[in-house]
Parts: structure tokens; sequence; C-alpha cells
């Protein structure tokens, strides 16, 4: 008797627990029915001017904002290539998200990828535990690269940011080679976590953070326009190929033998700076010949920005270590390190974080993926960024502050000089920073956001979708041109001022 009690009981409970939950459900969906009902009434309409935002942005927000003192903007709207600001403003985008929005602002693929997460009920967020969308993600991931790297692959999915992945990578290579030391390059980019601010070339960062990662060895950049050797050109190249070479088999180079090797295919941050395609290969032979894991940092690059799905196939390239983030997510957080599976030498829980399983992320870069294969947008940004480059060509041939073009695909930069000043001994002019900025802020006036990037800040960097139209290269081009020659003409009017 006691026995079907005992047996009896857990039925009750059961039921009354599921009546309960059902009353709690229908609760629970009166109540979310009626505060999606108030919020709907309550939208995020504009309250205050462009100038009242930016104010309390700069009243709240850290010192470390950078963005919002160069282009001084309350977006309000965004769609495609475009931005419309809290007071009516419409701009082109050359920035877009600094390479990540490859579709644009809320293309509807994207929106209706994640729509269609969203109404499915299907998981946000599922740590590394895997889901429908995930495999899907990456198979058609794994499937995008060149069979030569994929059949050999294995991914770890990382924090949010390009930088998780870079940590990552560090950390990969450290534990499958047993080593210390990382080789990285002048000029580089690769985050500003400590590890990834380590491997960075620019100093302004580093100066204030005590203790960075030890043992990273920087090398030469190929960088044609400020030749680091004094030449330039073809025979420059080969001259930093063979200084690479013989510091890795310099018995006393101070360098113990390479973790790794991190490098980017075009430096992005670092000024729109290409690396010939005979210096990636060599580098990819001497990184092998010593076993040393070639890592290429893809953040900016990767899916089409360069007029190649990845960057590193333009030199038919296999790295060991591909990292991805910003357009892979489209237009959402997400990061992920792809390996050769030799490395995969890690223990479980070796990298983790808690914003590795971005769901909506992954369905929205699925989609981005897609579309980018679908709509040829590969051979668009090669053919959009030549045409971009032939107009820049143009304004330059009568504007010799403009020192160099450059770039791959839709990855553009302008060099802006100082041409009364004393050029190098290649005849390169010293950056002009100041000018640049001028530059920058008078396309910003005409509507046209564009960043800086390089040495001294004086590179005029285009980034802008890869669904941009020719059309719109052009009316980018006559903007850009007609901020060139009123910035020059201002500071012709200063200098005659001061001399009067």
């Amino acid at each position: 008797m006691a026995t079907n009690e005992r047996s009896k009981a857990p039925r009750d409970r059961g039921t009354q627990y599921f009546h309960s939950l059902n009353s709690f459900n229908s609760l629970n969906s009166r109540n979310v029915t009626d505060s999606l009902s108030e919020v709907s009434m309550t939208p995020f309409l504009v309250k205050d001017s462009q100038q009242g935002y930016l104010n309390r942005q700069a009243r709240r927000e850290s010192n470390a904002r950078s963005y919002p003192r160069r282009i001084p903007i309350a977006i309000r709207e965004a769609k495609g290539i475009f931005v419309t600001d809290v007071d009516g403003n419409q701009y082109f985008d050359c920035l877009a998200g600094a390479g990540t929005l490859a579709l644009g602002h809320n293309h509807p693929i994207a929106i209706a990828a994640m729509q269609d997460l969203l109404q499915q009920n299907l998981p946000l967020h599922t740590l590394d535990l895997t889901t429908p969308v995930k495999d899907r993600f990456v198979e058609e991931l794994f499937a995008s690269l060149p069979s030569a790297f994929a059949q050999n692959a294995k991914i770890q999915f990382c924090g949010p940011t390009g930088a998780d992945a870079v940590e990552a990578a560090v950390k990969l290579v450290k534990t499958a080679t047993g080593r210390r030391s990382m080789l990285s390059f002048h000029g580089g980019y690769h985050g500003m976590s400590h590890g990834a601010l380590s491997l960075t070339g620019n100093l302004g960062a580093k100066h204030a953070v005590a203790n960075l990662m030890p043992d990273v060895h920087f090398m030469p950049y190929p960088y044609s326009y400020r030749c680091p050797f004094g030449i330039g050109g073809e025979l420059g190249t080969r001259i930093g190929c063979h200084y690479i070479e013989q510091v890795l088999d310099d018995p006393e180079s101070g360098i113990t033998q390479p973790a790794g090797a991190i490098v980017e295919v075009v430096q992005g941050e670092g000024g729109v700076i290409p690396s010939p395609d005979r210096w990636l290969r060599e580098l990819r032979r001497m990184t092998r010949d010593r076993d040393i894991p070639l890592i290429v940092d893809e953040i900016q690059t990767g899916w089409g920005r360069t007029g190649r799905l990845y960057a590193f196939e333009h030199a038919g390239i296999i790295p060991d270590v591909v990292l991805l983030s910003k357009a892979i997510g489209g237009s959402l957080p997400l990061s992920v390190v792809l390996y050769h599976k030799k490395l995969d030498r890690w223990s479980p829980g070796a990298h983790a974080g808690t914003f590795r399983g971005n769901q909506l992320a992954m369905a929205a870069g699925l989609a981005t993926l897609r579309y980018i294969q679908t709509h040829n947008l590969v051979d668009r940004a090669r053919a959009s960024g030549d045409r971009l480059a032939g107009h820049l060509r143009h304004t330059q041939a009568d504007c010799p502050w403009i020192g160099d073009i450059r770039g791959r695909g839709l990855m553009v930069g302008v060099e802006i000089v100082n041409p009364e000043a004393e050029p190098n001994a290649i005849g390169s002019y010293p950056a002009d920073p100041t000018l640049a900025r001028e530059i920058q802020g008078e396309c910003f006036r005409r509507g046209l956001i564009v960043e800086l990037g390089g040495r001294h800040g004086a590179v005029v960097r285009f980034l802008p979708p890869l669904i941009v139209t020719a059309e719109q290269i052009d009316q980018i081009s006559e903007i850009f041109d007609a901020a060139v020659r009123s910035a020059h003409r201002s500071r012709q009017a200063d200098c005659l001022a001061e001399v009067g």
C-alpha cells in the first residue's frame, strides 16, 4: 500500500507541475504580448540633435573611444552602403564596420536568415554544443576553402572578436610546438587584447601597457613606397626574403626557434599594403622548411574583400592556420581559427569563450557566404576595386600630395604626403597626417565616410561593402576628388594668411 502511494505521488506532483507550467506559460504569453504591445508603442525615436548624442557619448563612454573623434556621427538608419544620421544627412559608408559588412547594412538576405532562426525558436546561445545551424555553417565554410587546406582542417570557434582568434592561434601553435617565440611583421595589426597587441606593429597603444607578451620578434614587411631597405620594387622584395631567411638560420640572431609566424596578406590598419605574391610564397617556403606554423590573419580580408574569397589564394599558398572574423558573422560577432589537424594537440577546454556559440551570427554568416558565392561578389569586388583605383589615379595625376595608391579588390589605400619636403632615397615624400585628417573631414562634410590608417595615420582607407555598384564607385570618387582639392586649397589659403 505504501509503495502504491509513493508511486502515485510523483504522478500527482508531475500532473500538478505541468498544470502549473501550462498556466504559467499562458500567463507569461499574455504578459509578453502585453509587454510587446507596450514596447511597440515606444519605438527608438530620435529625441535629440546629433550634437546632443555626441555630447552624451563623450561624457559617458571611455576615453578609449576612437571612431567618433574622427567621424562625428549619430546614426539613425542604415541600408546597403548608406547611413543616415539623426539630423537626416545621408553618407556613403566606406568604413563598413572596418570591413565587417560585406553585404552592407541590413542586407535582406542576412536579416531574413536571422528572422527565420528567431521564428523557429532555434537556440541563440549554445557555447560549443552543436546545432543544425552550426553544422551547416561549418560544412559550407569548409567547402569554401581550397581543398588542399580543407581536407586536413579543424576548426575552433572563439569569442566574438578577431583578437580572440589571434589569442587562440598563439596558444594553439605554442602548445603544438612546445616553443615560445613568435614572428610578426612591421606594420601588422592583429588586435588590441594583450597577446594580439604584442603582435601588432603600431606603438601607439603599446606605450602605456607594461609586460606585453615576450619573445615577439618583428620582421620587415614589403612596403614598396617606403621600402625598409631603401630600395623598393622587386629587388627590395628579394632582399626582404633573404633577410628573413638569414635571421631564421642565424645561430646568434637572438631568436629561438619560433612557435609560429603571423602575417596579413594585405595589411589593413597598417596602411593597406598588399604583400607581393612572390614574397608570400617565399615566406611559406621558409616557414614550411623549418617547421614553423604559418598563421594567415584573414580577419579583414576574408570572404571576397581582395578579389579572391581568401586573400592567401592570390599567391597559391596553403597556410597552417587561418583566422577569420568580421564578414563571417553576417554583421554579427563571430570568429574562428581554422588549422591543420597536426596542430590539434591541446586538451579539452584549452581554449573557450562564452559567446563562441553565436547561432544568430552563424545563420547570418551562412546566408552571407551563399550570397557572395551565388552573386559572384568576389569578381565584382575585384572589378569595383580596379574602377575605384582608376578614378583615384586620375585625381593623383595633378595632386602631388597623393603619394601612393595601392590595395587589392575593395581594400584600397591612398597615402597622403608632403611633396614640398625632402624625399627619401627612393623618391617617396614624408607622410602628411594633418592633410590626411583634413581630407577625411572634407569627405565627411560632403557625405562620405572614410577612415585613416598606416604610418602616422596618413593613409585614407576605402572599405566599401562588396555590393557597391559602379555608379556608386563613381560618386564616391567624385566626392573624394572634391575633398582632396578643397583640403589643399584651404591649406594654401592658411599659408598665404600666415605670410600676409
